[in-house]
């Protein structure tokens, strides 16, 4: 009797899965995506055909399989598994965890993989508890995360283990599962007689940004209001008796999924990541690359400053003197920022960030600045040549100081041959893109005069 009263819990218990549970790969086989490293010959794969899987941290967006996964490789090395979330546990559940998986080992030989959601809010201290079991192999770990492990997790523990970095799904791959789902008879929708458009198929594909699991749950969620009750604890003569359609087309689907909120943490490293694309995007050129990361900073709630900031300075790192105009149009864009904010300031960074994309680059101010605070830095100063230094104070005439200046402006070309370093040296070297092109050739002429100068000055000599 208490084995039919199991069944019955059981089976309730299944029937009210959500069908992104319900459609789990069972089989290495069934998984979809990340094919970079558990594809034929790729890492992982390697390391479960040898069956020598260590300890690894699975990191990505959700939806993507760490967690399934990460059953699949524990069922696949036939290895106990323990999981838990790590903002619903604290050391003392995992003290026992780890003890359990260590009696295990030495009473049956039997190895456990502990599986370890979100385990990047754990602190350092409850992370540490990890580490001696991990490195004496008493457990397997993986972890799960969202965030990056080098930021989020302690050095230790990530040296412990293989990283492997999760991809959104492809399109086809969403596709593919969402076509399993509306097949497969034990677990989806093939008992029904549902028809599903192609349109429909593909929204959820475009729109479910590569989650597995947003995609199955709009599916679930078109189907189930279509119809008004579960299939799943439908019978099977209910299904078979059922003679119209369920249609799902493209309003059904538009229904169905709604948009996805942004994933952004302002302080960790999306923040970093979306601003490194952004700036690489207008150094590279790409106004439509930098407009869309600009677009993401600010619905993601980013300090509209922090942007103007990061504008200013590829004005003078990326842009420089091959348009002096940039670093005007950047300031204008910061005061801009500051005064009037969102979501009116959006349009001026906009024009900035298109303004600095479409710029001809230059890094000669950079690469200048950089070797001359070398120099500066590594001890190798020069003295300030005697007939450059003040020369306004009494008793400066006495010391030679300001003797032997010559004044540009006396000069109807508004320039002298005259040494204003000491020693021969060359830090700034303008390229031949935009405005620089032409103080490139002004300093050539300069040093054509420099040349002249110093060829009548050995003429006088002789």
């Amino acid at each position: 009797m208490n084995d039919l009263w199991q069944q019955q819990r059981d089976a309730n218990r299944k029937a009210a899965e959500p069908l992104a549970v319900r459609m789990r790969p069972r089989s290495l086989e069934e998984f979809a995506g990340q094919q970079h490293f558990l594809g034929p010959g790729k890492m992982l794969r390697r390391m479960l055909a040898a069956d020598r899987i260590t300890s690894v941290i699975f990191y990505g967006p959700p939806g993507t399989g760490k967690t399934t996964l990460s059953e699949l490789i524990a069922h696949h090395t036939q290895r106990a598994f323990a999981r838990a979330n790590a903002a619903a546990v604290g050391v003392k559940e995992v003290r026992e965890i780890l003890d359990n998986a260590r009696r295990r080992l030495e009473l049956d030989g039997k190895r456990t993989i502990f599986f370890l959601d979100e385990i990047h809010r754990f602190n350092r201290a409850q992370q540490d508890v990890l580490l001696g079991d991990v490195e004496r192999g008493i457990i397997t770990l993986i972890g799960a995360t969202t965030e990056n492990p080098f930021f989020a997790i302690n050095s230790p523990l990530v040296s412990r283990s293989q990283i492997f970095e999760f991809q959104p799904l492809s399109h086809d791959d969403i596709k593919k599962l969402l076509g399993r789902a509306i097949a497969d008879e034990e677990r989806g929708y093939g008992r029904w007689p549902l028809q599903v458009e192609e349109a429909a198929l593909e929204h959820w594909a475009k729109i479910s940004d590569g989650d597995a699991r947003r995609a199955l749950t709009a599916l679930e969620i078109a189907v189930l209001s279509t119809i008004g009750s579960t299939p799943a604890m439908a019978s099977a003569e209910e299904a078979a008796a059922a003679t119209e359609k369920i249609v799902i087309d493209l309003d059904a689907a538009e229904q169905s999924i709604q948009k996805k909120a942004v994933v952004y943490d302002a302080t960790g490293d999306e923040h970093y990541d979306a601003a490194s694309a952004l700036i690489k995007s207008m150094r590279g050129s790409d106004p439509d690359a930098a407009i869309y990361w600009l677009a993401k900073m600010l619905v993601a709630g980013e300090d509209p400053r922090f942007i103007a900031r990061r504008i200013a300075i590829l004005a003078s790192e990326d842009i420089g003197n091959a348009d002096p105009r940039a670093i005007q149009v950047a300031a204008s864009a910061f005061d801009i920022t500051e005064r009037i904010g969102m979501p009116e300031c959006q349009l001026t960074l906009a024009q900035a960030v298109i303004y600095m994309a479409t710029a001809p680059k230059s890094n000669a101010t950079t690469v200048a600045i950089g070797a001359a605070m070398k120099d500066v830095r590594e001890g190798r100063t020069i003295p300030v040549p005697k007939h450059l230094r003040d020369g306004h104070y009494a008793g400066a005439k006495k010391l030679g100081n300001a003797t032997g200046y010559k004044y540009a402006h006396d000069s109807a070309t508004g320039y002298v041959s005259q040494d204003y370093l000491g020693v021969e040296k060359t830090y700034y070297v303008p390229t031949e893109r935009g405005y620089e092109q032409r103080i490139g050739q002004f300093l050539e002429w300069i040093r054509q005069q420099d040349l002249e100068a110093r060829q009548q000055s050995g003429q006088d000599a002789d």
